[in-house]
């Protein structure tokens, strides 16, 4: 197969979007590191590592062969269930923010959920090419790779991490929606997930108090409400042109860790329509770009997995969107290239050095 140059604008685009959004933790987070850390730098120290180490990996993976994750794809969704399973076990895994979902290491943290939405990607995508023609029967092909999705989902919602498990079903979803099955199933899916969600939201209280205060956080202003109300705080002064760089108000200890789910509002509120422009035109053109190496690519496994990739990112930056101007419901997704953290940053760059692999045949 003949070897082309990678798609040098869309490793463009991600550098200078991944650039961007290390500015922008250092404006969101230097009042609260400085008050907490007496450094106003550590946020940024620690995403600027992971940023450095995400470029080796990026790097690494847009020249490793892709057609060795379809040789991989059942030990690497192997290892992501065991560490789902080892997460969950005390002692192992940590609690943050009332989720065990995370591997400590030092002062760091790793979440095997993000890294288990690269896994089952490739898996899926694994199936969907292998069995295009048994896909058009319900029991026979969609059923079983259903039940590997709902395994995972299960074990991402025992940690509790909601926002994580919706963005990798969604995601999955997707990719069986482009392989041809009938749309009539995906009316049924939604019905009987639609009925999943409402019991989930009745068995965890703390899920119905973020409904209700996405309905109205006015109800609750200093509890469930007052991250939705502070977030719209910032967006609303924002304007055209913003308040300008550093100048937010909302990160002087309104807004809660600003760094991370809500950096948006932050960007929202220097930067203003601006900014918000900037933002959603650079996630546009990845997703665009993405769409059209994926149209481009004639392997089934390649087309599969760049567009699961691409699902994926774009998935999770709507829906962060939709939570910060309050469209829906808070659910703790983080913006892919701006909110701190490593795992989150790491996944996104792993899957852009994918997709770099796939532009190059």
């Amino acid at each position: 197969m003949k070897r082309k140059k990678l798609d040098f604008f869309l490793l463009i685009l991600v550098l200078i979007i991944g650039i961007f959004g290390i500015i922008m933790i250092y404006s969101a987070s230097s009042i609260w590191a400085e008050y907490k850390f007496h450094d106003p730098f550590k946020f940024v120290k620690a995403q600027s590592i992971f940023f450095l180490v995400g470029l080796l990996l990026m790097n690494m993976l847009s020249k490793v062969d892709y057609e060795i994750y379809l040789k991989k794809s059942n030990l690497i969704l192997g290892i992501c269930f065991l560490l789902l399973v080892l997460v969950l076990i005390p002692g192992i895994g940590t609690v943050r923010n009332g989720s065990r979902s995370w591997f400590g290491l030092g002062g760091f943290g790793i979440q095997p959920s993000e890294f288990a939405k690269i896994g089952l990607i490739i898996y899926v995508s694994k199936y969907l090419a292998h069995h295009r023609k048994e896909m058009r029967d319900i029991k026979k092909g969609v059923l079983p790779i259903l039940a590997v999705i709902f395994a995972f989902f299960f074990l991402i919602m025992l940690e509790p991490d909601f926002g994580t498990a919706m963005v990798i079903v969604l995601t999955l979803i997707c990719m069986i929606f482009v392989s041809g099955v009938k749309i009539s199933f995906f009316v049924k899916v939604g019905c009987v997930g639609l009925i999943g969600i409402v019991a989930l939201i009745i068995i965890a209280p703390y899920r119905m108090a973020r409904i209700v205060s996405f309905l109205n956080p006015w109800t609750d202003p200093l509890g469930s409400g007052f991250q939705i109300i502070q977030s719209l705080y910032a967006i609303g002064p924002g304007g055209l042109l913003g308040q300008g760089f550093l100048n937010s108000h909302q990160k002087h200890f309104y807004l809660p860790e600003p760094q991370t789910d809500f950096i948006f509002s932050i960007i929202s509120e220097e930067f203003g329509f601006l900014g918000v422009l900037i933002v959603t035109s650079f996630f546009f053109l990845i997703f665009y770009r993405v769409l059209k190496i994926s149209l481009s690519t004639n392997d089934a496994f390649g087309k599969y997995l760049s567009f699961g990739l691409a699902f994926g990112i774009i998935i999770q930056a709507s829906l962060n969107l939709c939570v910060v101007v309050g469209l829906i419901p808070v659910t703790g997704v983080t913006l892919p290239f701006f909110s701190y953290g490593g795992s989150s940053l790491l996944v996104s760059m792993a899957s852009i050095g994918i997709i770099l692999n796939i532009s190059r045949k």
